[in-house]
């Protein structure tokens, strides 16, 4: 009775089930023949032909096995061949080689057949609704969503959505927060994808997408396009950059997203936590937009790495911690928003590592040391640089033609080649830190005449600059050696007129307790 009742409420469930679950109806239909069709194999058997109709009119399957028409002489099995003279009492016009359809009782499938059916069909049925999810939520990837906190299943909180949950991945999360069952949590839909369980969606709050969202979200000028975001570089839950320009002059870009007195930042900083955000002005000069990006710090020069993306950014020595920030933030989102690989040095460093590379510059013969800079500035720190150029990189340089180059580059080759060969370490200009470890100036020029040994011409007159600030480091430290004399004599002399007025203190005290002893005696006697 109950498997009936199954099959002949077929067309209310369907209309049920496609209103509760917002599914098509034809998609749940297509789901009902389905289990039914498998219902009947798996009763009478594969081998048979048997198909399945949903009826409108009727509301139910109609399930209909064919078979092959045979002659009565030949007839053999029964399950899959009918025999003519009973298939021209089901079509008059039936012809040996039809195939004839015999409808079957859906009440003699059974409970097990029925039961096999409804499995099928809830299946059909989730299968359909988690399509409409997927399909559903792969639309709004991009967007922010909102839902209640769940559980925690190895890091990732879960989160429900209303129909369907979300996850939340423990690296995806702001550092230090804390979320319980019932918490209300909102983040970035990151990624939707299919998987056997069904759609799978990941959020999150770290992502760099996210705050770009929050502000689209508060500034009306970005959701409007008057005011555009190009990038944003964050370490959740610390601080954030985020660079932005205006497509229209009358519009101030910062101010736009500042909004009056800091409500509109105010709002997205409350919702990541406390999260610091500079507002970058964008700027299509590189070297400009670094120096925003660098912001407080102020910059003294930029050297640029087109080919590589790498650019070196000096400072005043007060300015270098100012532009590195605490450890090492304040450059490391600078260099997320420009996309660029940055270098921050002192001035001081970036004087030393300047001579260092002219110094190198000039191991090439016939390099001057005007042309040696005139390199350094066009990027090139080293003759092994300049032995790796083409020609058409170096004839920019002023006073440069093709054929100097193509000299330069070969002069470079051969230095290249020479202290490969010979296995000595190529000379560097000598810190001002070590000129002061010469004892003498006889150790330093021995060193000197050591080096300009394996030295050609060239390497002699680099040598030499160093010979002529090692002798003024000399005379440097001569003066400071009269000097310690000079300040020795000083404190002797200061120290013996201390101990001699320190005698002459105590001669005049004891003169005083003489007599009064001597007096003393004469009252005893």
């Amino acid at each position: 009775m109950a498997t009936e009742n199954f099959f002949s409420d077929l067309s209310k469930m369907i209309e049920q089930v496609g209103k509760d679950k917002g599914i098509d109806r034809g998609v749940v239909v297509d789901a009902v023949v389905q289990g039914m069709l498998t219902a009947a194999r798996k009763k009478y058997g594969t081998y048979r032909e048997i198909e399945a109709n949903y009826n409108e009119d009727s509301g139910l399957v109609e399930l209909i096995e064919f078979k092959e028409v045979v002659d009565d002489k030949d007839f053999i099995d029964e399950l899959v061949e009918i025999k003519l003279s009973e298939a021209l009492e089901l079509d008059e016009d039936a012809q040996v080689g039809d195939s004839i359809g015999i409808e079957l009782e859906t009440g003699d499938l059974g409970r097990i057949a029925a039961q096999t059916a409804k499995q099928i069909i809830v299946q059909k049925v989730r299968d359909a609704e988690r399509e409409i999810i997927y399909e559903e939520f792969q639309q709004r990837e991009g967007e922010i969503a909102s839902g209640i906190a769940r559980r925690v299943e190895r890091g990732a909180i879960v989160v429900d959505l209303g129909k369907t949950e979300a996850y939340l991945p423990y690296k995806e999360q702001i550092p230090g927060e804390v979320y319980k069952p019932g918490d209300r949590i909102q983040g970035f839909i990151l990624e939707v994808r299919q998987s056997p369980r069904g759609p799978q969606i990941i959020m999150s709050r770290a992502s760099e997408l996210y705050l770009m969202k929050l502000f689209e979200m508060e500034v009306p000028e970005i959701y409007e396009e008057t005011v555009e975001i190009i990038s944003a570089a964050r370490e959740p839950g610390q601080r954030a950059k985020i660079a932005v320009r205006t497509n229209d002059p009358a519009v101030d870009p910062v101010g736009a997203c500042v909004g009056m007195k800091g409500s509109r930042v105010q709002n997205i900083v409350q919702e990541l936590r406390g999260e610091k955000i500079d507002i970058v002005v964008y700027d299509p000069d590189i070297t400009r937009f670094a120096v925003n990006a660098l912001a407080p710090a102020e910059i003294s020069k930029i050297f640029l790495d087109e080919v590589n993306k790498e650019m070196e950014v000096v400072v005043a020595d007060n300015q270098l911690s100012l532009a590195i920030g605490k450890k090492g933030q304040n450059v490391r989102l600078a260099a997320k928003l420009l996309s660029w690989k940055l270098d921050i040095v002192s001035e001081e460093q970036a004087a030393t590592k300047a001579a260092e590379a002219v110094f190198n510059l000039m191991l090439i013969p016939g390099i001057t040391d005007t042309v040696a800079q005139g390199l350094y500035q066009y990027g090139f720190d080293s003759f092994y640089a300049v032995a790796d150029a083409e020609v058409n990189e170096l004839v920019d340089l002023p006073g440069m033609d093709a054929e100097k180059a193509e000299v330069y580059i070969q002069e470079a080759k051969k230095l290249v080649e020479k202290y490969a060969d010979e296995g000595v370490e190529v000379p560097t200009a000598a810190p001002a830190v070590e000129k002061s470890k010469f004892s003498s100036k006889s150790d330093a020029e021995a060193r000197l005449q050591a080096e300009l040994a394996g030295l050609n011409e060239q390497e002699k007159a680099a040598a030499k600059v160093n010979e002529e600030a090692l002798e003024q480091a000399q005379e440097a430290k001569g003066m400071d050696e009269e000097i310690s004399d000079s300040a020795t004599k000083e404190v002797a002399e200061v120290k013996a007129d201390s101990e001699q007025s320190a005698e002459d203190n105590a001669e005049e005290a004891v003169e005083p307790a003489a007599e009064e002893k001597t007096d003393s005696e004469d009252k005893e006697a």
